[in-house]
């Protein structure tokens, strides 16, 4: 691949843009606001001007409603050897390419499994997709030509290949993300109206469930009007274990043995099944998910107390799995969580011990 047009500048395709022009792909940007691609291309991500004739590959980044439509036009206009799109979802956009009987052999639909709460240029950034799963939706139909056009562009932005099928890649993102984001959504619609005394209280487990919350809604609508069948089902589901729960949550607060026995079975059930569904999530690197032991670190809110603790924790040769942060309410300081190897936990923490850090039990 030579050349690419990117059609729409928001946080993917400015993202997608700024991979394929670091690898030295000659990269076109347009997007319905020229403002936006204008932004686009001062950071790099390539230039604003028409190509001269077609592109090797043309990338529509426009939300699903209109992927179809700006799909038609393109190949219509002839702008490119092969046309790709990275909406979040994909059997409908294809339906609708051959409900206006367009010749799909050129098409491939995609998705690249990456975002951020951010949207427009200015959130994107030319790793946004590394080591990311990036689906690819080929049919009996796709010319090999575009398939390869397709893995050469998922090669370049350094993500993972995954070939699955349009509608089973639209109940698969509906569990893995869009039933999620609603849910977390209406969690942190609680906070909306609560005490402030309470909402004082929040901790790492309610950022964690409603982080994904802060995203844009207009951008969600999008999304989620493109595939809501597959998420109104999860849903139900949802909804039906919501109603047990209640139920069990009810049965705890009777004066009746047997009713409190029957709603700890309940309480009990939900969340075995919680543990059940939450060890299946993929670990690093997609591999099986690993138990880490956590050492927790007392840090005061100052620039490159961070860096201190990575810098320390290499020099005790520990490799730091991963981490999370705690911030403590009402004070300038917060706990460090350093997920490590079992075996690792007792010599960091000793190191750490040495260089002065508050480790905590």
């Amino acid at each position: 691949m030579r050349t690419a047009l990117v059609i729409g500048t928001g946080l993917i395709g400015t993202s997608a843009a700024l991979a394929l022009a670091q690898r030295g792909v000659v990269v076109h940007l347009t997007d319905h606001d020229p403002e936006q691609a204008r932004t686009a291309a001062a950071l790099g991500a390539g230039t604003d001007e028409a190509p001269e004739g077609p592109v090797d590959l043309a990338i529509v980044a426009a939300p699903p409603a209109h992927v179809a439509g700006v799909l038609a036009d393109a190949m219509r206009r002839g702008l490119a050897r092969g046309y790709l799109d990275v909406a979040s979802v994909k059997g409908g956009p294809r339906r609708e390419l051959q409900a206006l009987g367009l010749d799909l052999t050129s098409y491939i639909g995609t998705h690249p499994m990456s975002g951020r709460e951010r949207s427009g240029p200015l959130a994107a950034t030319g790793d946004l997709f590394e080591g990311r799963p990036w689906v690819l939706t080929p049919t009996r139909d796709t010319d090999t030509e575009v398939l390869n056009l397709a893995l050469e562009l998922v090669s370049h932005c350094r993500a993972v290949p995954v070939v699955m099928d349009a509608d089973a890649h639209d109940r698969a993102v509906a569990l893995v993300s869009h039933m999620p984001h609603l849910v977390s959504s209406m969690v942190a619609a609680r906070l909306e109206n609560a005490e402030e005394a309470a909402v004082r209280l929040c901790g790492q487990g309610i950022r964690d469930v409603t982080r994904i919350a802060a995203s844009e809604p207009g951008m969600w609508i999008d999304i989620l009007s493109a595939n809501p069948g597959p998420v109104a089902d999860l849903l139900t589901d949802v909804a039906a274990d919501l109603d047990e729960t209640v139920r069990a949550l009810r049965s705890l607060q009777s004066s009746d043995e047997a009713k409190r026995r029957e709603g700890t079975a309940g309480i009990r059930d939900v969340l075995r099944r919680g543990n059940a569904g939450q060890v299946r999530v993929p670990g690093k690197h997609g591999s099986a998910p690993r138990v880490y032991e956590v050492v927790a670190v007392l840090i005061d809110d100052q620039p490159g107390q961070l860096a201190r603790i990575f810098a320390d924790a290499g020099r005790a040769g520990v490799n730091i799995e991963d981490v999370r942060i705690e911030h403590a309410t009402g004070q300038q300081a917060g706990l460090v969580q350093l997920m490590v190897e079992p075996k690792a936990a007792a010599v960091l923490s000793a190191a750490l011990r040495e260089r002065g850090w508050s480790v905590r039990q």
